[in-house]
């Protein structure tokens, strides 16, 4: 009966085991008494770290099943601590954390652009809110710690017996995998509905559960899945489950992001290029050869490899092997394999360079004669669209407000005449100009119909050649 999975969490709550013989007693001196002392066994530190989060100790026995599941109880919770309007220590805080959010925050930009909810139906940021959110989640999340406690213990090979129907099972599945559409069923039947039919009709005491047989109308209540009441000792182990899981995460994400970011994401070009190349060549691999793998065998030896690397036996065994045969040479080997890689893989050590132009602008003036107007990214040729739409010409007086196009930088310190004019010109396919074969190259507009006559304006091309720029991070120097 212990081990079978009832709904009841003052029932099933199997993590006593955490417990020392002290703390049992105290379990069992308070349910002896009244239920108007349940919080008042608590200790005091106990009720002070409560009262800060927010929990208040019941005022009458009736208040205890406020936590059970009732829908008026659940909306007092979200509503905020007793019902009670917020405070002025709620407005305090959302004044400071009003302060401390980034000024382009808003909900918008939160939910997804295909998102067609209105404000109204998700509510804003409310401290009373997330406390009484916090409190309901905690009080029901003890089904999954309990799951979670079961499966280390099951994957720690804590009762061999459990362990070895669990390979059973997972052998049966993966041989036959038809067998998998029947694996949910099965567990509904067997550990939620056979646990709640015997809860409903329980054996006699002085009964051997090999001998049990149900006869006659039941004569026990249903279980119920019920949330832990606030103040109760199970509402703080899942508190400490909950931080125990949080800090877990936490540790295991820094630890895959330590061991998958440096061969990922370029920060050694030649490791990360060795690795896309290793991995590009399996995929190609595994595109032709995956149909003709034997998948079945392969899950089913992988299984049983992880669950037999948690038997402690076996577990003292790899330690031991690990420390005297790998870990020795496993320094060595990186330094092979690292020294292998960068001489197999030459990168470009050059930056990658590409030539800027700008065009400068002169207008005929009165007296004949041509003065800087403006340099301008375009040649604004006569038959350009600026020109026949009677636009100015776009660009900067002086030369040296011109700026290094965006993730580029300057290579050269000066920029320098382009003297092949006729090249550029037969690039852009320019019409209606006169190229200037001597001098300083300049390109002038053409007046058609008159020889000798050049037009309003004329244009030279500048270069100078730029390189990419090293991106640092934000906040960096």
């Amino acid at each position: 009966m212990d081990d079978s999975l009832t709904v009841d969490y003052d029932r099933y709550y199997d993590r006593s085991s955490s417990l020392d013989d002290s703390e049992q007693q105290q379990e069992q001196q308070q349910s002896q008494r009244p239920s108007s002392s349940h919080a008042s066994s608590l200790p005091s530190p106990l009720l002070g770290l409560g009262k800060n989060l927010g929990f208040h100790k019941p005022l009458h026995s009736h208040r205890r099943s406020r936590s059970h599941g009732s829908e008026d109880d659940m909306a007092a919770e979200a509503s905020g601590s007793g019902g009670t309007s917020p405070g002025w220590q709620e407005r305090i805080l959302s004044k400071a954390l009003q302060q401390m959010l980034p000024s382009d925050y808003s909900l918008e930009d939160y939910q997804e652009p295909r998102d067609k909810r209105k404000e109204k139906d998700r509510p804003q940021f409310s401290l009373a809110l997330m406390s009484g959110n916090f409190r309901k989640f905690n009080a029901r999340i003890g089904v999954v710690f309990v799951f979670q406690h079961r499966l280390f213990r099951l994957l720690q090979w804590q009762k061999p017996t459990h362990t070895m129907s669990a390979l059973a099972v997972y052998s049966f599945v993966c041989l036959d995998p038809y067998l998998l559409a029947v694996l949910p069923v099965a567990v509904v039947l067997l550990f939620i509905m056979v646990p709640s039919f015997i809860t409903r009709h329980p054996p006699p005491p002085s009964m051997p559960m090999e001998k049990y047989t149900a006869h006659g109308p039941a004569i026990a209540p249903p279980p119920e899945v019920k949330a832990v009441s606030e103040m109760s000792k199970d509402f703080f182990r899942n508190l400490r489950d909950l931080q125990n899981t949080m800090d877990d995460f936490s540790v295991a994400h820094d630890k895959i992001i330590s061991l998958v970011g440096p061969p990922t994401n370029f920060s050694d070009e030649v490791v990360s290029s060795a690795v896309f190349i290793a991995l590009f060549i399996l995929s190609i691999l595994l595109f032709i050869t995956a149909a003709h793998l034997p998948w079945r065998m392969i899950f089913l030896v992988t299984g049983w490899i992880i669950f037999s690397m948690g038997h402690p036996t076996l577990q003292e065994i790899l330690i031991d092997a690990h420390n005297t045969h790998l870990l020795p040479r496993e320094v060595s080997a990186s330094t092979t394999a690292g020294s292998f890689i960068h001489k197999d893989i030459i990168l470009d050590a050059a930056p990658e360079c590409r030539e800027v132009e700008i065009f400068e602008l002169q207008k005929l003036t009165s007296g004949g004669e041509y003065e800087s107007w403006i340099f301008s990214p375009t040649p604004y040729e006569p038959m350009s669209a600026q020109r026949i739409a009677h636009e100015r010409p776009k660009g900067t007086r002086f030369f040296g407000d011109v700026r290094c196009p965006p993730g580029w930088e300057w290579k050269d310190k000066k920029w320098t005449l382009d003297l092949g004019s006729t090249v550029w010109v037969r690039e852009r396919y320019i019409g209606g100009v006169e190229i200037e074969e001597e001098g300083e190259r300049w390109v002038y507009d053409r007046v058609e119909g008159e020889q000798g006559v050049r037009g309003e304006w004329r244009r030279r091309r500048w270069v100078r050649q730029v390189s990419r720029k090293y991106q640092m991070r934000v906040g960096e120097n």
